[in-house]
């Protein structure tokens, strides 16, 4: 790292998306900052509440809509009863095809991330007021002008699948289309225009009045002309197809260094030789489709393979089989390395993770850009992808099997993971940060 200015650290405020993947990909890098001297602010949405504190960062939170001051006590059950309220309502929109989900599911997605964006607004200047950050980090998918438009340098991460860096020579984000079979690409962004126009003007129009740019055509959130980072392995990229301008800088990982250790228990640990360790993980939304956890969790239990599984906010719904082990809750990152195969939903930091240890997949996409990863990563032969609501019992039972016995790609996998592991995203994501607020803080 660069050595600190005679008047200390960097003030470093980051304002993630509330999801986990980007909320722990920002803790990761974040971390490394902190450890260099530098303050660390989290803007973060209010569920975030006494979860980044520990870490030694700064919790200035934003309310995303109006509530009622929750009990305490009742947190973590309504966060839990959120996300199973979700899934109930929403999971038949995932089995449809992608260009089907787009005026059901992405659009209505996009309005909501928007809502929250408006509302944030005028607390999100309070905080940068108060704080006076010399380089803010936003990893979003839609703008926040208040972090654009401050008197700070401004850095903008893509933690989701880089396609949505759009170009003519990539398929369009969130189709799950072949890079190699382009005949259905230009009907896609149709109803994608179709879709999201209205929602692209109204939001376009605001972010102008608030001081901000223009926004791309299509896009939802405004590049930096600073920095922009985009966390996916080189191996998995499409700037063969898409290149992009010096403004853009890839890190191939970004996993956080703050987990606990993860020790596998004997009653898995201990397999027969021709048997494999499988992670299975759906994410905090897949793992709340009861249907689809349980039927994954009773074919792998008629298998001769060990499981770990991350079952999520409904945990206790859940019978796992003699063969397996889980939690709701998983320290992903100090696990990943022990297991042999991870069958996932798709999402960038599982997927990227997955590489970043050497992992084959099975990917099973449910929405967002899930489809893009899983397609990257069963076009290039990383994985299998297989559709997650109509797949036969042995496409998965086989996909698992020809994944473990092929030692070809398991020792591919590896010498890839060594070559990510090398690259050390991590601390490249921190230094472009920290660069960036000290050219500012330099001018």
């Amino acid at each position: 790292m660069t050595a600190l200015p005679d008047d200390g650290g960097l003030t470093v405020l980051f304002m993630p998306e509330s999801a986990y993947g980007p909320t722990n990909q920002c803790i990761g890098l974040a971390k490394v900052l902190l450890d260099q001297g530098h303050m660390v602010v989290f803007a973060a949405e209010r569920s975030w509440a006494g979860k980044l504190a520990p870490y030694g960062f700064v919790e200035d939170l934003v309310d995303l809509a109006p509530h009622d001051q929750p009990d305490p006590d009742a947190a973590e059950e309504a966060a839990g009863q959120f996300w199973i309220d979700f899934i109930n309502e929403t999971a038949p929109e995932f089995a449809k095809p992608t260009r089907e989900q787009l005026a059901t599911f992405v659009q209505p997605t996009y309005q909501a991330l928007i809502d929250g964006a408006m509302y944030a607004e005028p607390q999100l200047r309070h905080i940068i007021a108060r704080h006076r950050p010399d380089v803010i980090v936003e990893d979003n998918v839609v703008s926040f002008p208040a972090l654009m438009t401050a008197d700070a340098a401004f850095v903008r991460i893509v933690s989701c699948n880089p396609l949505e860096i759009r170009g003519e020579g990539v398929a369009p984000v969130f189709s799950g289309y072949s890079a190699d079979d382009r005949s259905e690409w230009a009907a896609f962004l149709e109803e994608f225009d179709r879709t999201h126009a209205a929602t692209w003007n109204a939001f376009d129009e605001w972010c102008r009045a608030q001081g901000a740019p223009p926004l791309p055509q299509r896009d939802f959130i405004h590049t930096s002309p600073h920095a922009n980072i985009y966390v996916y392995p080189r191996e998995l990229d499409y700037t063969d197809a898409r290149p992009l301008d010096g403004t853009w800088h890839r890190i191939d990982s970004s996993v956080r260094e703050t987990d606990e250790q993860y020790v596998v228990p004997a009653a898995v640990a201990d397999r027969p030789p021709d048997s494999g360790l499988i992670y299975l993980s759906l994410g905090s939304l897949g793992s709340a489709d009861i249907g689809l956890m349980q039927r994954l969790i009773d074919l792998l239990g008629a298998t001769r393979h060990r499981v770990i599984v991350s079952m999520g906010p409904r945990a206790e719904e859940l019978r796992l089989a003699s063969n397996m082990t889980g939690a709701a809750t998983l320290p992903q990152t100090t696990l990943l390395p022990q297991v042999d195969l991870v069958i996932t939903h798709g999402g960038n930091n599982t997927t990227t993770e997955a590489m970043h240890f050497g992992k084959p997949m099975i990917v099973l996409p449910l929405f967002w850009d899930q489809y893009d990863n899983a397609q990257r990563v069963h076009e290039l032969g990383f994985g299998i992808r297989l559709a997650t609501y109509a797949f036969a019992d042995g496409e998965l039972t086989g996909a698992v099997d020809r994944l473990l016995a092929d030692t070809v790609l398991r020792e591919r996998m590896a010498a890839i993971g060594a070559d990510i592991r090398a690259r050390d995203g991590l601390r490249r994501g921190a230094q472009i940060i920290e660069r960036v607020g000290l050219d500012h803080r330099g001018r």
